[in-house]
């Protein structure tokens, strides 16, 4: 629940320890790719804000904290950026914050792959650790879970303390009561569990251990996790949903087609431009020729045409765009999303894409403007605005 943040954590680690606690989540989503992760004592949102940009196959990512204003003051850091509406993930992505006790049993914590508890467990009463264990491994009963503590026996290491390392700390244990209390939670709930942690001590000093030891628990093979919630807009009975925001992805139809229409223009107008420089530096009528051929004449042809007022840009140079590939899968999929779109205009064979003539259209304009000047005649110029005399002499 807090980062321990302090000057003398920040003069002996490097990352600071807190930040350490997050890449050791982060390598962990990397490596074992959970669908839905939960923190909880989120408090700051520091780690959600951490998971959002390195979420990997992460598709819920929800928070608990029973500081309500906590959570309030860091809404904003969870909302989507610019950058994930110009490039929508191809998969969805739903962030929701809680307001509630991590004791307390909601139904909405269920059917999570990963829950996270960094330097939440010792905010708790003693007699509070009990309840919590059974909340979290036996009612919500995920996956895998990661739990963080401070190391009591590092803390003579750390210049100028006296006592625990937070004033709100009920307890701090020593690696021996860590692994005692994990290994009881495992025989009880059915887990498996390894110990590590970040923060190595200076020196001499290693016998101490880590200063943040961690657990990590798996839950055993032949146990249930019990009912699975995957009904994303499901809302909590005993917690309070304080926010709630659905990240644009590729899963969207509308999204897609957007993001794929908006490709394809991009790639047909970049191809168009080649052509027209090529064009420019063409100086023989021969080649002049072969590139203004009918469409009837060259139905089918992969190579960039004009006719008339337009220019005609084959579907499979567009195709040849990696980012077009990796959205559509293949050409005739590519062809049957654009026949639809009224944003872009096929030939009649559903072969090119077609593109106005931009440069003729400037030519057309520019000979109107010169008729509409040749008919031009003065009109006068009538004032209609009184005079200020107020103002004038004022």
């Amino acid at each position: 629940m807090c980062r321990n943040g302090s000057d003398r954590m920040a003069a002996l680690f490097s990352p600071p320890l807190y930040l350490q606690r997050y890449q050791f989540v982060i390598e962990y989503v990397k490596r074992f790719i959970p669908r839905k992760v939960i923190d909880l004592g989120c408090a700051d949102c520091g780690l959600l804000r951490k998971l959002k940009f390195h979420r990997n196959a992460i598709e819920v990512l929800a928070g608990v904290d029973i500081d309500c204003a906590a959570l309030r003051e860091r809404v904003n850091a969870l909302a989507p950026l610019t950058i994930d509406y110009l490039q929508p993930s191809p998969r969805p992505l739903t962030i929701e914050l809680y307001q509630g006790s991590v004791t307390e049993r909601e139904p909405c914590t269920q059917g999570f792959d990963l829950v996270t508890c960094m330097e939440l467990i010792e905010h708790l009463q003693l007699w509070e650790v009990e309840g919590f264990s059974n909340v979290v491994f036996g009612y919500m009963n995920p996956c895998a879970v990661i739990i963080s503590t401070p190391n009591v026996e590092f803390n003579p290491l750390l210049p100028g303390l006296r006592g625990f390392r937070n004033k709100d700390h009920k307890f701090e244990w020593t690696r021996a009561e860590f692994q005692t209390w994990a290994l009881g939670v495992c025989m009880e709930y059915g887990y498996s569990v390894e110990f590590t942690g970040v923060g190595v001590a200076p020196g001499q000093n290693r016998d101490v251990g880590f200063c943040t030891q961690i657990a990590v628990f798996q839950r055993d093979a032949g146990v249930s996790n019990g009912p699975v919630n995957n009904a994303v807009q499901m809302e909590p009975t005993v917690y309070r949903l304080l926010y709630r925001v659905v990240y644009p992805s590729l899963c969207d139809n509308n999204i897609f087609q957007r993001t794929l229409v908006c490709q394809v223009l991009y790639r047909a107008e970049s191809l168009k431009r080649e052509f027209e420089l090529g064009e420019q530096s063409m100086q023989s009528d021969l080649t002049a020729c072969a590139h203004s051929l009918p469409p009837d004449v060259v139905a089918g042809s992969t190579v960039v045409y004009r006719h008339r007022s337009h220019v005609f840009v084959p579907l499979q140079h567009v195709w040849t765009d990696p980012k077009v590939q990796a959205l559509c899968g293949n050409i005739h999929r590519l062809r049957q999303a654009l026949m639809d779109d009224s944003r872009v205009q096929l030939d009649t064979d559903r072969d090119a894409i077609i593109l106005p003539d931009e440069g003729e259209e400037e030519e057309d304009e520019e000979e109107t403007g010169e008729c509409e000047e040749g008919n031009l005649t003065p009109s006068p110029v009538i004032d209609n605005s009184e005079e200020d005399w107020e103002t004038e002499i004022g």
